[in-house]
């Protein structure tokens, strides 16, 4: 029975790899990689050699083909992101999907499994470290760039839920800056992440003017890839 695997991959720290992940890496037949630069690294660390192949948004439909191909040849497969869990802000959830269609009725007879290797999620790794209300809350991926951005900052700022969404380094402060303008006379916290499981991580907690003084006052913590938490 081919095996498909979705595998979670350190999201810095390259010792934040499961046995179990190293185990399969080294028997499956073909790794998807979003890319195989970056998972070049993983492998060099742990003395992996297997083929991998990229696999990413902007992949052409006949990749995935060739993908479903294989799995029709009995071939047993893993796909990575580039850190943390697939499916979580990149396109490993559309792939799953498409095997899932094409494959459905092997899955139900037992003739194909999907198998989650599960690990580090940047996610789960900062509401871990925070100090915030967990019970409940809302996972947004990447705030749009442009259209619908104002609409959901004002979803965020209304919601009762911790809210929890992902940043980059070019956006951070303007989009400390929207939360300013929404919050300017209210009395949630905001959370920033940076640079999980790698030497510089900081979280950062306070109101969204706080934060922008202290990111003026020290540029060098305006780099990395962020967690943004708002909450109660």
């Amino acid at each position: 029975m081919p095996i498909f695997y979705v595998i979670a991959t350190p999201i810095g720290n390259l010792e934040d790899i499961t046995l179990r992940a190293l185990r399969i890496f080294k028997e499956v037949d073909l790794v998807l990689c979003e890319d195989t630069r970056v998972t070049k690294r993983l492998f060099e660390k742990y003395s992996i050699s297997v083929p991998t192949m990229s696999y990413h948004a902007k992949s052409i439909q006949t990749k995935t083909d060739t993908i479903l191909s294989s799995i029709s040849e009995g071939k047993n497969i893993a796909l990575v992101t580039d850190a943390g869990t697939p499916g979580i802000s990149d396109p490993g959830s559309s792939l799953v999907s498409e095997i899932r269609n094409r494959f459905k009725e092997e899955i139900k007879k037992g003739e194909l499994k999907i198998e989650s290797i599960p690990g580090p999620s940047a996610l789960t790794s900062a509401l871990s470290i925070a100090g915030v209300p967990t019970d409940e809350f809302t996972f947004l991926g990447f705030i749009p760039h442009k259209k619908g951005r104002e609409t959901l900052f004002k979803e965020i700022f209304s919601s009762d839920r911790t809210m929890v969404f992902y940043e980059s380094t070019h956006r951070i402060m303007k989009t400390l800056a929207s939360l300013d303008k929404l919050f300017s006379s209210n009395t949630k916290k905001v959370t920033i992440v940076r640079e999980m499981t790698k030497i510089y991580e900081e979280v950062i907690q306070g109101n969204p003017k706080e934060i922008i003084d202290l990111l003026l006052k020290y540029p060098e913590k305006q780099k990395g890839e962020f967690v943004v938490i708002v909450s109660r």
